[in-house]
């Protein structure tokens, strides 16, 4: 049987992981979005704070992503969500803090000073020059963090599998535990197709929420 072949007999059977893999991450990511953006503000304005809290999200993206999941299910464990959805989503979640809080450090910090001489100079309060001069402009390179941390994380979900998240991680270790070359490949292809589609949206979001001004620079 070929690849093809595979495929279309078997595509019910693998939309239902691909379609759970995209949830996780989804989910994982857009909680790191809501809590990563406001500590980078929080940095921007009060910069001894940069180290130990980039330090610290440094810390837990160097741990190993089998240990990091291993170390969520005795937590979860308490709360009977020790295997599962849970503990998936919030060691994704842990690791995809670093780059959307440091972009979005940078971001704001790279932000000319001129133009935030020039938004006081029209009246503006600090708050109202963040959210409407520092941030807009800021986008662009936040989305650039939030890029890095899809890409990166859609892989990592896969691993997930062996603690009962599901996702197109089960489909692999499903492939290992037939010994299954022919779904092995198509489960790594999926994840690799998979990444490659959400970066391509993300760069899309990204060109279309950069400011006028700024695509021409």
């Amino acid at each position: 049987m070929s690849v093809f072949d595979y495929l279309s007999s078997s595509w019910p059977e693998l939309l239902q992981p691909t379609v759970q893999h995209i949830w996780l991450v989804s989910i994982a990511v857009g909680c790191a979005i809501v809590a990563g953006v406001p500590p980078g503000i929080l940095i921007n304005r009060h910069e001894w704070l940069a180290g130990p809290l980039l330090g610290l999200a440094t810390i837990v993206l160097t741990l190993p992503s089998i240990a990091l999941f291993g170390l969520m299910i005795p937590f979860f464990s308490r709360f009977g969500q020790g295997i599962g959805a849970v503990p998936a989503i919030t060691a994704v979640f842990l690791y995809s803090l670093l780059p959307i809080v440091r972009n979005t450090w940078l971001a704001l910090h790279n932000v000319e000073a001129g133009i935030k001489e020039a938004g006081t100079g029209i009246g503006m309060t600090s708050w109202q020059r963040l959210r409407l001069v520092e941030l807009p402009l800021a986008v662009p390179v936040i989305l650039a963090g939030v890029r890095t941390a899809v890409v990166m994380n859609i892989g990592v979900m896969t691993i997930a599998a062996v603690i009962g998240a599901g996702g197109l991680g089960s489909l692999i270790l499903r492939a290992i535990g037939q010994s299954s070359m022919m779904k092995l490949l198509v489960g790594a292809v999926l994840v690799s197709v998979l990444a490659i589609v959400a970066d391509l949206i993300l760069q899309w979001l990204q060109r279309a929420l950069t400011p006028k001004g700024v695509q021409k620079i």
